[in-house]
């Protein structure tokens, strides 16, 4: 599975019927909750990473991956957005980026 296949199944979950469907349900309690869940999600993904067990923070980062794509649906941020950001960021250092958004 690509992550654009589970972006495109989120998606799709948004006509479910939230008591059938994790997805539907968080979506249907709007963005404030998704976007509480993707932090829950990345701290918990920070303590696994912190403990070194790879099992355990592989499980959190698919958990994070998920969240991520839930939230950016419940705000109507497709991920080919983000892809297209990431490609524009290609080839610029990161330190340079980085200096580019603190300017404004």
């Amino acid at each position: 599975m690509t992550l654009d296949d589970l972006a495109q199944i989120i998606a799709d979950r948004t006509l479910a019927d939230p008591d059938s469907s994790w997805t539907a349900k968080l979506l249907a309690k709007g963005p404030e909750k998704c976007a509480e869940k993707f932090g829950e999600e990345a701290i918990e993904a920070i303590i696994e990473a912190t403990k070194g067990d790879r099992t355990a923070l592989t499980s959190e980062a698919a958990d994070v991956l998920f969240h991520l794509l839930v939230m950016l649906q419940s705000r109507g941020v497709p991920l080919s957005d983000v892809m297209a950001e990431l490609g524009r960021r290609q080839g610029t250092s990161g330190l340079a980026e980085k200096a580019s958004r603190n300017k404004s």
